[in-house]
């Protein structure tokens, strides 16, 4: 059988054919096909769902409340991580108080249901930082069309949308950080959880290429906790706003795998400076452009992120804030992986800190551009289902003032230990 249709029937009565091990040995498995490029990320999803389907077995001892029900899951994502973290103020001798300390980055549960016809719920809470990821019913009427009611993160944005269970440089970017985590007066808000309507597809154009397509309607403000998904409209969100992403994926000779798009999204009322300017007809405009290729050993991800905020530094003057970040791999052995980033920001004048955009780092100051060197090692346990992951980076904050250079530096090392079921 040469179809990729033929050998993912057979690949998946394989896995179905392991019976008890199938919970067991299944993940890594998986992770371990992902790695070398026999399939794609999406693929993998689809054949995980697959398994619950057909095998119709339950993963843990666990019993839906609802008489429709015909299938339920529960799973769970431990990640604990150590940061020692210092930053230096140029000319400054004074130094902000260093970051040295394990803590819990993530602790979700998530509960899986579904009551026929192709339609099922998703609900996941972190119990680590006390807010809730996904919280979405699911109608799949084929297996390349889905659409999603409730809370997720919207496609646009690549890194953010990827799972924080794959990241392979334990945080995600720093330029990625900046504008899709929560406006906190310099970053954006833009991206990632919405409360709305969502549809993700595809489209074979022949056996090795598919088009991509995501599309969505949702609140305009970023939803993190419960009080925004519950909170009553007002004038800065009584508005919708419309995201959409188009993209090729496709797959190589040597059985590597690739995807590259764009995507953009649309939030009213969103910008304005600093974060009290809401709702006063100032909009924030979203764009992103990704590519991503894994051929055999080696890995290659990047992705350039750009806005347009109005009177986003001042009530007359605009933000256009642009970054991009690189990031290739190198699979050293079977379970070892070495991996290197670098990321450069520039906020055009509405400014941010190092604790904005590099996660537990001092913040040295508040200025307009941002640079930073990673370099890590991974070593997959049993895939991403227990790995290990230790890294080290440097990240500057620099801004230039008539002629006087500001500049703030942050050192460091991180590392992480992540389990999950």
């Amino acid at each position: 059988m040469s179809s990729w249709k033929s050998t993912r029937r057979a690949l998946l009565g394989a896995l179905l054919l392991t019976g008890p091990l199938l919970a067991q040995e299944s993940g890594a498995l998986i992770d371990a096909l992902i790695r070398k490029g026999i399939l794609t990320v999406q693929e993998a999803e689809d054949i995980r769902a697959d398994l619950v389907r057909e095998s119709n077995t339950i993963p843990a001892h666990a019993f839906g409340g609802g008489k429709a029900t015909d299938r339920l899951s529960v799973g769970m994502r431990v990640q604990a991580q150590y940061a020692n973290i210092g930053t230096e103020i140029k000319g400054n001798p004074v130094r902000p108080v260093y970051t040295d300390q394990p803590f819990l980055r993530r602790m979700y549960l998530t509960l899986k249901a579904g009551v026929g016809g192709n339609w099922g719920a998703t609900f996941t809470y972190d119990f680590a930082s006390g807010y809730y990821d996904d919280a979405i019913v699911e109608w799949k009427p084929t297996p390349d069309l889905s659409f999603n009611f409730g809370l997720r993160k919207v496609a646009v944005g690549y890194e953010e949308r990827a799972s924080s269970g794959n990241l392979k440089s334990i945080e995600r970017s720093g330029v990625t950080r900046y504008f899709v985590e929560g406006n906190n007066g310099r970053r954006l808000g833009a991206a990632s959880y919405r409360i709305g309507a969502f549809l993700d597809g595809k489209k074979a154009i022949n056996r090795n290429l598919n088009f991509v397509y995501t599309a969505a309607i949702t609140d305009p403000e970023r939803s993190d906790a419960f009080a925004d998904a519950s909170a009553a409209g007002d004038a800065a969100t009584n508005h919708v706003a419309f995201w959409g992403t188009a993209g090729l994926a496709g797959k190589l000779a040597s059985n590597g795998t690739w995807v590259a798009g764009f995507g953009a999204g649309h939030m009213p009322d969103r910008g304005g400076p600093g974060n009290t300017n809401f709702g006063r007809g100032y909009d924030l405009s979203l764009y992103s452009t990704y590519f991503d290729i894994q051929a055999g050993r080696f890995g290659l991800m990047a992705e350039y992120l750009t806005a347009n905020v109005e009177r986003g530094v001042s009530l007359t003057r605009d933000a256009k804030p642009a970054g991009w970040f690189i990031q290739p791999s190198l699979l050293l052995s079977e379970s070892l992986e070495a991996v290197v980033r670098y990321q450069q920001l520039d906020t055009d004048g509405r400014g941010l800190n190092l604790g904005d955009v590099t996660r537990s780092a001092p913040s040295g100051g508040t200025m307009n551009k941002f640079d930073e060197w990673y370099a890590g090692l991974n070593l997959y346990l049993r895939g991403n289902d227990l790995k290990f992951q230790l890294g080290a980076f440097t990240a500057k904050s620099k801004e230039t003032v008539t002629g006087a250079h500001a500049e703030a530096t942050a050192t460091g090392v991180r590392s992480q230990v992540q389990l999950q079921f």
